[in-house]
């Protein structure tokens, strides 16, 4: 039997071994070599360390859940949407919880509860709500109870394998529309959280180690099986077989593209008409390109559109002068993922390669905008980002 001294020495030893070995994923042969993509790799799990140990070590308890966010503009993966602020907390399929806050006025909300599952964020849904479901006060504030059995407004049912409760608020107008401000309770009587002693902690280090290095690499590989077909739009559905939570009421359809440096890329679509859509652009790890800084991502608030309703991005690595610009931040390949809140049919964009000498040309009369412009764009998102996560 080792000494507590021992037991966490060995705790922590082995916890930085695993960071350690986890950092090999960057240079894996199957993944990008590009040293913009590498670097990437890296960045991205060394961004992680911190949600790893809020999942699997300081917020696992489903006796003591707290609501936390998951994602922000510098901690992310998995095809995060931008334009979210995602919410969580462990919770188990025998208890009653109760979430309880103010609404805010986010374009799209959903609650659902999470069953364990093949992904590293579980399976597929036991129950959901979505934001207009849900039954406000005059004040915007609301009550969701969370349990087997029916118990009061606003009922989010568990089953056995439920082990999480996720809130997707996703923003059309960074500016204006105002953050939820909720949090939850586990119902029954109240106990004191207990301080962690060296065991809690070595294993809570080490599920947190393995969650990291999986997940990164899960996310990596999923995205890969789009990069068979570049630039065909497909739903994870139609690609995957494992059950996953996707966003309710509308699965993304993403497309892998590859873009050199003398290149652009033209995405064209016809948005359907409904409440909230958007666009993103990101990396070949399945993570959002920065949108602190750079035009990454669009949707229906921001989107400028042509006459006719037809939307046209481009993708480049230099500024093309169009109003919907997605900056491919120096990285050869990526994806691009739409999403259509509510609509009954997917619409599917179509995706043209063209050297940048032939671009104007391929663009034809499509819209322009000014630098000042474009700046403007920059510093709005600055702006929303402060709103929303400030």
């Amino acid at each position: 039997m080792p000494s507590d001294e021992e037991l966490l020495r060995t705790a922590w030893a082995d916890f930085c071994d695993n960071l350690k070995q986890a950092g090999e994923i960057a240079f894996d042969p199957a993944m990008p070599a590009a040293s913009l993509d590498r670097t990437a790799g890296l960045r991205q799990i060394a961004r992680n360390i911190a949600l790893a140990l809020q999942f699997e070590f300081e917020n696992c308890d489903p006796l003591h859940p707290q609501l936390l966010h998951y994602f922000d503009p510098i901690r992310k993966q998995g095809g995060d949407n931008p334009d979210a602020l995602y919410l969580g907390a462990p919770i188990n399929g025998q208890d009653h919880y109760r979430i309880f806050g103010q609404r805010g006025s986010a374009d799209y909300v959903a609650i659902t509860a999470v069953e364990s599952g093949g992904t590293p964020f579980g399976g597929s849904p036991a129950s959901m709500l979505r934001g207009d479901d849900l039954e406000l006060g005059p004040d915007g504030s609301f009550e969701v109870n969370i349990g087997p059995e029916s118990c009061g407004p606003n009922w989010l049912r568990t089953s056995t394998q439920t082990y999480r409760v996720t809130i997707r608020q996703f923003f059309g107008d960074w500016v204006k529309e105002r953050p939820m401000r909720a949090a939850i309770e586990h119902v029954g009587p109240l106990s004191v959280r207990p301080v962690p002693g060296p065991e809690t902690l070595a294993e809570g280090l080490a599920r947190s180690s393995e969650w990291l290095a999986t997940s990164v690499r899960y996310w990596a590989e999923m995205l890969a099986r789009w990069k068979d077909q570049p630039g065909s739009f497909r739903t994870y559905g139609e690609v995957v077989t494992s059950k996953v939570d996707a966003t309710p009421g509308g699965e993304p359809v993403t497309a892998y593209w590859m873009l050199p440096r003398d290149e652009a890329l033209i995405v064209r679509v016809t948005p359907p008409k409904v409440r909230y859509w958007s666009v993103e652009l990101g990396n070949a790890w399945w993570e959002s390109m920065d949108y602190r800084d750079r035009l990454s991502s669009t949707n229906h608030h921001y989107a400028r559109l042509e006459k006719n309703g037809e939307l046209v991005i481009v993708i480049s690595h230099s500024d093309p002068g169009v109003p919907n610009w997605l900056d491919a931040s120096g990285h050869s390949e990526g994806f691009i993922t739409f999403r259509w809140i509510g609509a009954e049919l997917s619409a599917r964009p179509t995706m043209e390669r063209v050297s940048l000498d032939h671009l104007g040309a391929a663009l034809r009369d499509c819209q322009k905008i000014e630098p000042a412009e474009r700046t403007a764009q920059i510093a709005e998102r600055k702006l929303g980002l402060l709103q929303r996560f400030g």
